[in-house]
């Protein structure tokens, strides 16, 4: 033998040594399916509050960043003049209805006169005419009364939603017109509020799918953009009805119970949707899976400890666990820690469970 061969053999025995590596059961189990998009955070109603007469502005019935109820006094314009058109109205009614009670009693007189021929047909119906004018003017009156009751209503403007005004726009005293742009103040429903956020146009027909065969609305949850702490649970309200191509992307809109106000319009956080849950899939740590030229593959044990190289397809990798659903059955034992120094056909002793790890760690 020669002293080549000699040197070698060592090396050739070093190559094939048993290696130490931490092992887990591939194991079937129920898995929550959702998609993660980015997110702003929107009132789920927002309404800019305007006065719908002129007029000047007496006093506001609220403080700045207030929470209102619906039909909570806002604001108060100056009634006088609408009250002023109220009452010229009323007026205007009592004289026309006078003016028709006489009319009428004339009627009947003509009508007694013309059956004794001491009045003429043409006067009985020149009379006739003279209260259905007088009935019509009674009625144009009516409809007036009711048009300046209305008018007189708009001096006092109610909250139109419950939710949170903003900044006052227009202070007591100035004289506001039903045409101003930026109205008086801005009230936003925040509770409930909703989050609007964007996925790839790759996922439509996965949400879609859900969504009919569902029958409930889909969840979703709002996390800090910062953490992994839940900010609210809530439900999707809208898979729009367009793709925006210029992203690739679909836009969606979810509702949140926000009673103690953890979310706020313009804040941005991570919405997950959730889909479904896959029935009893193959799971394992993300660890155990790893890439190379040609493709995912995972190292696996057979019974006499022996690696075999396995190649898997990937389902979906999430909250560090990964779903396949080729290449792997439940209860194969796949490496966890230690692939560096793993290749096909190495015996691996001294083999660790993630269990007996993790109880070592404790």
């Amino acid at each position: 033998m020669s002293r080549h061969d000699s040197d070698a053999r060592p090396s050739k025995v070093a190559a094939n040594a048993p290696v130490q590596a931490t092992v887990t059961e591939v194991k079937p189990q129920d898995v929550p399916i959702y998609l993660t998009g980015v997110g702003t955070v929107t009132a789920l109603h927002s309404v800019t509050v305007r006065t719908r007469i002129d007029g000047q502005l007496d006093r506001v019935g609220f403080k700045e960043g207030q929470d209102v109820s619906a039909g909570q006094l806002i604001a108060q314009i100056d009634p006088r003049s609408a009250q002023a058109q109220l009452d010229q109205a009323v007026a205007q009614k009592a004289k026309d209805q006078a003016e028709l009670a006489n009319a009428r009693l004339n009627l009947r007189r003509y009508a007694e006169l013309v059956k004794q021929d001491a009045a003429t047909r043409q006067t009985l119906d020149t009379q006739r005419a003279q209260v259905a004018q007088l009935e019509a003017a009674v009625q144009a009156d009516e409809a007036q009364i009711s048009y300046a009751r209305t008018q007189l209503s708009y001096t006092h403007i109610t909250a139109p939603i419950s939710g949170r005004v903003g900044e006052r726009l227009v202070d007591p005293g100035n004289i506001v017109h039903a045409t101003d742009a930026g109205g008086l103040v801005v009230i936003k429903q925040i509770d409930p509020i909703g989050v609007v956020f964007t996925l790839p146009e790759d996922f439509f027909v996965d949400i879609n799918h859900a969504m009919r065969t569902s029958k409930e609305p889909l969840q979703a949850v709002a996390y800090s953009r910062n953490s992994q702490q839940p900010l609210g649970h809530g439900s999707l309200l809208l898979l729009n009805n367009q793709m925006d191509t210029s992203t690739g992307t679909i836009q969606l809109k979810a509702s949140f119970p926000n009673p103690v106000h953890d979310m706020w319009p313009g804040q941005y956080v991570n919405a997950r949707l959730y889909l479904g849950v896959r029935k009893q899939a193959l799971v394992m740590p993300a660890e155990v899976i790893q890439r190379g030229p040609d493709g995912t593959y995972a190292y696996v044990l057979d019974d006499k400890d022996i690696v075999h190289l396995q190649y898997v397809h990937v389902v979906v990798m999430q909250d560090g666990i990964a779903v396949v659903d080729k290449g792997l059955a439940a209860g194969q034992r796949v490496v966890v820690e230690g692939q560096y120094k793993l290749r096909p056909g190495i015996h691996v002793t001294k083999v660790q469970t993630m269990a007996a790890t993790a109880e070592k760690a404790q």
